[in-house]
């Protein structure tokens, strides 16, 4: 039997079934209190950290900042033109350094590279500065004089400086040879400074002992034809490195020319601070030195 038709359901015209509208989507609030994120810390930190080097720098060298900027005057001559007229940042340190050391005695020293010095442009000061002694290189190695030796050594004894000569070592070179080297070259008086021993570089074809050796051997050697222990010259590093547990008791000249350093050390009696100084009297630049007390304590260390 046939199932019956089932007549679809009817619709009534122009009504529509109404359709929900979507729920709107919530937006989360925007909270604009946020706290600080690891990057914004990190930038604050770089920005406090130059900052402290900015303030830091500047009052360290105030003095030098001073003469930079024309705010404060060097009063001596001599040391007005210690420095090239170039405004760098080394030409800051020289002033700071001058300024820091005003109970000190202020010299320098020269060889050939320094060409024909004025000596009667080197004039005495009586300021604050005075430039009143000066290493003057006689020889090198175990055969080489200094070219301008005898002119510098005749001329500094001329115009008053206490002075006194340098032999520049070369480590691979005999050392009884160079110490006999600079004896034929030097003749000391009462008055002048003791011989300087000046090493600075290590070896090439010994060993470190061997250099050691030889040094020691250059300085006996000295000391019992001149009867005055020498003076050391080396660079900091260099010293500490290689001769300071093995070379105690002599006198210390020690070059550094870092930017942090402006105070000489308690055990340096000599500190060659700078070598772009620029003096009166000698073309291009200079090494400049402090000795570590006043006049009466250098003339103690002269020859008697």
């Amino acid at each position: 039997m046939a199932a019956p038709k089932r007549t679809p359901a009817k619709t009534v015209r122009g009504t529509a079934t109404p359709q929900r509208k979507p729920a709107a989507s919530r937006k989360k609030p925007v909270n604009k209190k946020q706290g600080l994120t690891p990057a914004t810390i990190l930038k604050y930190s770089v920005y406090m950290l130059l900052l402290t080097f900015i303030v830091t720098g500047g009052y360290r060298f105030r003095h030098g900042v001073l003469v930079y900027l024309g705010f404060n005057k060097i009063n001596n001559k001599q040391i007005t033109v210690l420095t090239k007229e170039k405004r760098k940042i080394g030409d800051l340190r020289i002033y700071e350094i001058v300024s820091r050391h005003k109970d000190r005695i202020f010299g320098f020293d020269v060889s050939h590279y320094q060409g024909k010095i004025n000596w009667d442009s080197i004039q005495h000061t009586k300021g604050d500065f005075p430039l009143d002694f000066v290493f003057i290189r006689a020889s090198a190695g175990k055969n080489k004089g200094d070219s301008e030796f005898a002119r510098n050594w005749k001329h500094a004894k001329r115009t008053g400086f206490i002075r006194g000569a340098y032999h520049y070592y070369r480590p691979d070179e005999n050392s009884r040879k160079q110490a006999e080297n600079f004896i034929r070259r030097v003749t000391l008086h009462k008055g002048d400074l003791p011989p300087v021993l000046d090493i600075e570089k290590i070896p090439a074809g010994q060993s470190m002992d061997s250099l050691k050796s030889g040094l020691k051997r250059w300085l006996s050697l000295v000391e019992g034809h001149y009867g005055v222990k020498p003076i050391l010259y080396s660079g900091e590093s260099f010293h500490a490195d290689f001769l300071k547990n093995e070379f105690k008791g002599y006198t210390l000249w020690i070059a550094n020319y870092s930017f942090f350093d402006d105070q000489i050390k308690k055990e340096w009696d000599f500190w060659q601070f700078t070598d772009r100084a620029s003096i009166l009297g000698i073309e291009g630049t200079v090494d400049a030195n402090i000795f570590n007390g006043d006049l009466k304590a250098l003339k103690k260390h002269c020859i008697k």
